[in-house]
């Protein structure tokens, strides 16, 4: 979640944690949709699938080996997780948000889901019509962060949170992908 903070090229109005409109009165069909009015998911942006439209996102990394996942295989736990996802807040975001949803769901040893795959191959597209970078080079940085995102998620969830200073980055500051070095916006 934390390389979602910086800003996405071609995206705007990126979130984290964004909270959800609260309900009134509406009936889901699956008993397990969350119905909390101060329910949150977890990154919130507009301009991913097409302009002007927000696309919210809730992200699980889950142990492939757990007891619970070690009698499916990989693309199977991966399917269970994106389909619990869908129908906790799938139909409460396209129903009373009116947005787009997209389940990311990650392995711990950095597989992804279908959805997953599909939304940071969009995004790629995206910074790298942004950035006119070449796409593989946007993907690349984009692998690159989630590999080290999950690393610290693994590891959180091994030892604790051990608290770090929290860095606030600038619409003045831009990120070259390719050399992954930060320069000034000001000075072009």
């Amino acid at each position: 979640k934390q390389w979602y903070q910086r800003r996405v090229r071609g995206c705007k109005n990126i979130q984290i944690e964004p909270p959800l409109l609260p309900l009134t009165g509406e009936v889901f069909q699956y008993k397990s949709a969350i119905t909390a009015n101060d329910a949150r998911l977890d990154v919130g942006a507009t301009g991913v699938w097409s302009p002007n439209v927000k696309s919210l996102c809730d992200i699980r990394v889950f142990n492939s080996l757990a007891p619970s996942n070690a009698s499916l295989s990989v693309e199977d736990a991966l399917r269970k997780h994106e389909q619990d996802k869908i129908r906790a807040y799938g139909e409460r975001v396209l129903q009373v948000e009116k947005c787009a949803f997209s389940p990311l769901i990650f392995s711990t040893n950095g597989v992804m889901g279908p959805n997953a795959e599909s939304f940071y191959a969009q995004v790629a597209r995206l910074m790298s019509l942004k950035t006119k970078q070449s796409y593989s080079d946007s993907i690349r940085y984009i692998r690159q962060r989630l590999s080290f995102s999950i690393l610290k998620t693994i590891i959180v969830s091994r030892r604790g949170f051990r608290g770090t200073k929290v860095t606030k980055v600038t619409e003045e500051t831009d990120y070259n992908l390719l050399y992954m070095t930060r320069f000034n916006a000001d000075n072009f």
